[in-house]
């Protein structure tokens, strides 16, 4: 049984805060809006003097069954500049602040310990400054700020790079928690090849390009799942093909311009790990896409150790 539940995050220009959760499985939706502030029903033009008080926000609705509430304020973080009091990146002022907006205690418990952890963590050189404070009343954004980045890719890609935004998280957010000599220790020469120097193993000579078994492949770096045999399929390329991901919070698309190619790279989210490309040329049943990944940048856990290892909340993604 579905138990809905609603999150409410502040991250600056809400046109960047709803691809970060529209990954997640068990998000039922993501919408741009406005709350925090005294004004009723505000429009676009009347927060941006700053006069309000509202914040930029977005609003996820989601099954708890499926989702924690963790796994969004971890996605939050890091899609944000957390030490910045001002703004965010090149937007300045209170309605670009960064917050929280708990609707409970749980989740204010949740967020102030994350928070803690964060600071803690000696990852940033100033003190944390996004705010934990109850959720109020939020108002839906004009329907064009909706979906913003699948509406209009192109405006959304430059305005994601040129802010600073993306070059601020590519520095402070995805970097490996590993240190390169416990990963040679750890790795064999291909893994480390394929996985830190992005590197492609042959075709047709890999462990899993025609492995079917029931069970879930994870990121060999960090263990995260991020495949299903579900997903799997021969797509005849000679490297494991996958339609989807079951975990794609695990996962993150980067574009690709090395070898005179425009492509899209798949890489960890916590390890940093090269893993693959991703095509437009999959199952069109499946969804479209053809996930190509490096055997050597993943574990596979047959499905009669996934409880073992500790990855029985997948087995019904088999």
């Amino acid at each position: 049984m579905e138990k809905i539940e609603q999150a409410t995050f502040a991250g600056g220009c809400f046109w960047c805060m709803v691809k970060p959760f529209d990954q997640f499985e068990g998000v039922k939706s993501v919408v741009a809006g406005y709350t925090g502030g005294h004004k009723e029903d505000p429009t676009y033009e009347e927060v941006c003097t700053h006069t309000t008080g509202h914040y930029e926000a977005v609003q996820v609705t989601y099954d708890a069954e499926k989702l924690d509430y963790l796994e969004l304020v971890e996605a939050f973080f890091k899609s944000i500049d957390p030490t910045d009091a001002g703004g965010q990146f090149h937007d300045r002022g209170e309605s670009y602040k960064t917050a929280v907006f708990y609707h409970d205690e749980v989740q204010r418990q949740i967020a102030e310990n994350y928070k803690e952890e964060l600071e803690r963590s000696g990852r940033f050189n100033k003190p944390i400054a996004t705010a934990i404070i109850p959720a109020v009343k939020f108002y839906s954004a004009e329907s064009y700020h909706q979906d913003y980045y699948k509406n209009n890719p192109f405006r959304y890609n430059l305005y994601y790079k040129g802010s600073g935004r993306e070059g601020f998280i590519d520095k402070y957010w995805h970097t490996t928690p590993y240190s390169q000599e416990e990963l040679k220790k750890q790795l064999t020469d291909i893994a480390y090849k394929v996985t830190q120097e992005n590197g492609t193993e042959l075709p047709y000579n890999n462990a899993y390009y025609d492995h079917f078994e029931e069970g879930i492949y994870v990121d060999i770096v960090s263990g995260r799942a991020l495949f299903s045999s579900r997903h799997k399929f021969d797509s005849g390329c000679g490297w494991p093909a996958f339609s989807s991901s079951i975990a794609k919070s695990n996962i993150r698309e980067k574009e690709d311009l090395t070898h005179g190619m425009v492509r899209t790279e798949v890489r960890s989210t916590y390890a940093n790990s090269h893993l693959g490309h991703v095509f437009k040329d999959g199952p069109e049943e499946a969804g479209g896409l053809r996930y190509c990944i490096n055997s050597a940048a993943l574990r596979f856990i047959p499905k009669d150790k996934m409880l073992e290892e500790g990855y029985g909340e997948y087995l019904g993604q088999l």
